[in-house]
C-alpha cells in the first residue's frame, strides 16, 4: 500500500522541481547562469532548464537603451565660475558577463565618471563658451563615457546637458543683457518698420503720380488728335464743298457751250458777272474793253432819255 503513494508523491515531486527549473527568458532579456559558483552561460530569448541546486541565475539584465538621469553636479569653469549641471545618460548594455562582473555598482561608476568628464571639460571652457557649446560638451562626454565603459559590457549611445545654472549674479547679469539685446532687436525692427513704410509711401506717391502723368499725357494726345480729326474733317469739307462750286460751275459752262449762245446772251452774262462784282467790298475792279463800251452807250442813253 505504501509503494504505490510513495511512487505518487515522488511523481508530483519531480514535476514540482522540473516545473520550478524551467525558465523562459522574455524578448530583449538576458540570463546570467552560473554553476558551483561560477560563470557557465548566458541565457537568451526561449526556453531554458536549470539544474537544481548546480546552477543558480546570477543576473537578469534587460538589453534595452536605457536612461539614467543624474542629480546636479557642481562644476568650475575656466574663469572661475562654479555652475550646477545636471545631465541624461542614454546606455545600453551590450556584454551581459563583463556588465555582470567587470564592475560592481555599474550605474554608480557611471555616474561618477560622468560628473568627473564634466568637471575636466568644463574646467577648460570659459563661462560664455560653457553656454553655448552644449553640442560640444555633450559629444566629448559621450565620446570619454564609451570608451571607459566598453570594459563593463556597456554602450554609451549619448549624454545630454539638461539644465545648465549659473550663480545668481550672473543669471540676473543674463538677463539684464538679454533684456536689452531684445529692446534693441525690436527698435531694430521697429526702425526698419518705419522706414518700409516710408518708403512704401513714398513709391506709392511716385506712381501715383506717375500715373496721373500718364493719364494727362494721354488726355492731351486724345484731344489733340480730336483737333486734329476736327480740322482734316474741316478742311475735307472746304475742299468738297470748292470741288461742288467747281463742278457746278463747269457744268454751267459745259451747258453754255453746248447751247451755244448768241452774242446777246453772252453780253448779259458778262453783266451779270459784272453786277456780282459790284456787289463785292473788293476796292478795285478790272472791267474789260468791252464792258466799258458798253457802259459808255449805257451812259449816254441814259442822258438822252434824261434831257427828253
Amino acid at each position: 500500500m505504501m509503494g504505490p503513494i510513495f511512487a505518487i508523491v515522488f511523481f508530483i515531486l519531480v514535476i514540482v522541481l522540473v516545473i520550478r527549473n524551467v525558465r523562459v527568458v522574455p524578448q530583449a532579456t538576458v540570463y546570467v547562469v552560473e554553476r558551483l559558483g561560477a560563470y557557465h552561460s548566458t541565457w537568451e530569448t526561449g526556453l531554458h532548464f536549470k539544474i537544481p541546486i548546480v546552477d543558480r541565475i546570477a543576473k537578469k539584465i534587460s538589453l534595452k537603451e536605457q536612461v539614467m538621469d543624474f542629480a546636479p553636479q557642481p562644476v568650475i569653469t575656466k574663469d572661475n565660475v562654479t555652475m550646477q549641471i545636471d545631465t541624461i545618460v542614454f546606455y545600453q548594455v551590450t556584454d551581459a558577463k563583463l556588465y555582470t562582473y567587470g564592475v560592481e555598482r555599474p550605474i554608480l561608476a557611471i555616474e561618477s565618471l560622468t560628473a568627473t568628464t564634466l568637471r575636466n571639460i568644463i574646467g577648460d571652457m570659459e563661462l560664455d563658451h560653457t553656454l553655448t557649446s552644449r553640442d560640444v560638451i555633450n559629444t566629448r562626454i559621450t565620446s570619454s563615457l564609451d570608451q571607459a565603459t566598453d570594459k563593463w559590457g556597456i554602450k554609451v549611445n549619448r549624454v545630454e546637458l539638461k539644465n545648465i545654472v549659473p550663480p545668481r549674479d550672473i543669471q540676473e547679469a543674463m538677463e539684464k543683457q538679454m533684456r536689452a539685446e531684445r529692446e534693441r532687436r525690436e527698435a531694430i525692427l521697429r526702425a526698419e518698420g518705419e522706414k518700409r513704410s516710408q518708403v512704401l509711401v513714398a513709391e506709392g506717391n511716385k506712381e501715383s503720380q506717375i500715373l496721373n502723368a500718364e493719364a494727362e499725357k494721354q488726355a492731351a494726345i486724345l484731344r489733340a488728335e480730336a483737333v486734329k480729326e476736327q480740322k482734316i474733317r474741316e478742311a475735307q469739307g472746304e475742299a468738297e464743298a470748292i470741288e461742288l462750286v467747281n463742278k457746278a460751275a463747269a457744268d454751267a459752262l459745259r451747258m453754255l457751250n453746248e447751247a451755244a449762245p448768241s452774242d446777246a446772251v453772252l453780253t448779259l452774262k458778262a453783266y451779270e458777272s459784272f453786277v456780282k462784282a459790284a456787289d463785292g467790298k473788293a476796292t478795285k475792279i478790272i472791267i474789260p474793253s468791252n464792258i466799258q463800251g458798253m457802259a459808255g452807250l449805257a451812259a449816254s442813253l441814259k442822258e438822252l432819255v434824261t434831257d427828253k
